[in-house]
């Protein structure tokens, strides 16, 4: 009896093992799809800068969202697209790890960051060369407001949670970083308090946001990192049966 209560318990131990490791598998496969997603946009979006006819485009001054003013647009979409998908991998994985509940306020706010992305590429930013503002131009404003806040709340949830983890610096990182991309708030609520009626001519709004967007992806690196490497509980031994 005791022989067979043993063995009973060593295939349930066998079975959670097995169980683990394919939890693990998929949840790198997430982190993986993460890490090609995001550099996949930060190799389109580093053709943009470097390659014409976008290269004119100042990143001192113009915002990122002004390459979608051109005939490289799609490329735009792409990179964008591309962004939100890993955040999804991101967001999917940690889930999967229970790290963060289904309906949370990383989730919740990694949602937001999705749709704001997706809302860009639906909704181009207005061509004030063409007149006055537009309801394109106003949406895709919006949106590039709730994704750049919502962001660094998502990462800041998920870091926060590290009991256990295997790669706290990740997390660490992770948690800075968004907290540093709002930071980069400051000089825009310093221009619109002081310059209200001109507010994006007395800063460099191109090179503000591309710090912003920066730190942000770099946030989704460190997330992707922090999934790919789960908790230790969930790759603890499995122990053989004795012969």
């Amino acid at each position: 009896m005791s022989s067979e209560l043993s063995s009973q318990v060593i295939d349930e131990r066998i079975g959670e093992g097995t169980e683990r490791g394919s939890l693990s598998a998929s949840v790198r496969l997430l982190s993986t799809a993460a890490l090609v997603g995001v550099a996949t946009t930060a190799v389109i979006f580093g053709a943009l800068h470097l390659l014409p006819p976008t290269s004119d485009i100042s990143p001192v001054r113009r915002t990122i969202s002004e390459y979608a003013l051109t005939s490289s647009a799609w490329a735009f979409n792409v990179a964008v697209v591309a962004l939100a998908l890993a955040t999804v991998a991101v967001l999917a994985g940690a889930v999967r790890l229970q790290r963060i509940p289904m309906v949370s306020v990383a989730t919740v706010c990694g949602a937001l960051w999705v749709a704001g992305l997706l809302t860009l590429v639906g909704f181009p930013k207005h061509n004030w060369a063409l007149g006055g503002p537009s309801t394109s131009g106003q949406v895709h404003r919006l949106a590039s407001l709730v994704a750049f806040l919502a962001l660094p709340i998502a990462a800041m949830a998920i870091a926060r949670r590290r009991p256990n983890v295997r790669n706290p610096v990740a997390a660490r990182l992770a948690f800075w970083l968004a907290a540093l991309s709002l930071l980069w708030f400051t000089p825009l609520i310093v221009a619109i308090i002081t310059s209200p009626r001109a507010w994006w001519q007395a800063i460099p709004l191109g090179l503000v946001e591309r710090g912003m967007a920066v730190t942000e992806v770099a946030a989704i690196v460190a997330l992707a990192l922090v999934v790919r490497s789960p908790e230790r509980s969930l790759s603890g031994p499995v122990p053989t049966p004795a012969r």
